[in-house]
């Protein structure tokens, strides 16, 4: 019984360890710095991180290597206070490619609404049911569509309750604060956290989410083994897409997609078929004209 209680005490220490989904990387820019404690920085990049990396998002164990690879970069812009800051957020996050050492991009956002207070060593609490504030309402958003995007890329439609949470997230959102805060309204830009999340939950789209399913679990996770096979299901996957902008033109999910994978697309069919190339590159141009250029380097 006495080896019972150390052995018990270790698995549950591990599980406890090794639960966490998210692997992030915080890192703030002061370029514009002029009368804020440097120091106020260090103490934030901090909290952030240990806010993203030890918050439980899921049910679900992810063992270390499991974790979800993140970077956020927070530059400030403005310092309205001292103790309140704008800033642009940059999020990074990126899965690996069955069968390689290769790091596939799910998500690169820049989000420039974002508006805060923080005083040095303040703790950020998460709460599924009542607002904080707005920089930890920010930070639980993004985890939830980081999360949400995953999910959905290794099963179809497995993301839905994490961007249901980021919905519940804007929903908790005091009408005084998305008065006050940007990027939580419909009428603030067309190019937000509301248009985001409303894109990924629209029956208009969910097209789009079963191609994220066929481009990343049905074509990357075989194109070790079989890329020609891989590259079809992708430029299918790729034909959705654009149906999807025909039916929903110029939605912001598509523009973020296009950012994300426009590198990675302009790569892999430099090695298709001329047939795949010209279609690749037809589509693609149409979803995302401002790298159109790109696109035409897939016929090399």
């Amino acid at each position: 019984m006495k080896k019972f209680f150390p052995l018990l005490f270790c698995l549950l220490l591990h599980s406890f360890l090794f639960a966490q989904e998210l692997n992030v990387n915080v890192t703030i820019n002061t370029p514009k710095l002029q009368t804020a404690d440097p120091k106020v920085f260090e103490t934030l990049e901090t909290a952030i991180t240990e806010f993203m990396n030890n918050q439980k998002w899921t049910n679900d164990v992810f063992e270390e290597d499991e974790r979800i690879k993140v970077d956020l970069v927070i530059t400030i812009t403005d310092e309205l206070s001292p103790t309140s800051f704008k800033a642009d957020l940059a999020v990074q996050s990126v899965r690996p490619v069955f069968g390689s050492t290769y790091q596939t991009p799910l998500l690169k956002h820049n989000d420039k609404d974002m508006v805060f207070f923080y005083e040095e060593y303040q703790p950020l609490e998460y709460s599924q049911t009542a607002f904080q504030d707005n920089l930890t309402s920010i930070l639980s958003f993004y985890a939830y569509i980081i999360l949400g995007l995953d999910y959905d890329s290794f099963s179809l439609f497995g993301g839905e309750p994490y961007f249901q949470e980021a919905q519940d997230i804007i929903s908790l959102i005091p009408p005084t604060v998305a008065r006050n805060f940007k990027g939580w309204r419909s009428t603030d830009s067309n190019r937000n956290r509301y248009w985001l999340i409303e894109n990924l939950l629209t029956p208009r789209t969910r097209a789009f989410r079963q191609a994220i399913y066929d481009y990343h679990r049905q074509s990357l996770d075989i194109m070790y083994k079989d890329p020609a096979t891989a590259r079809a299901i992708m430029r299918q996957a790729i034909e959705a897409i654009g149906e999807v902008n025909n039916n929903y033109p110029n939605s912001m999910i598509l523009q973020t997609f296009a950012n994300t994978k426009v590198d990675e697309i302009v790569e892999i069919f430099k090695n298709g078929t001329s047939q795949e190339k010209e279609k690749v590159i037809r589509v693609m141009q149409r979803v995302d004209a401002p790298h159109a250029s790109a696109y035409r380097k897939i016929r090399g």
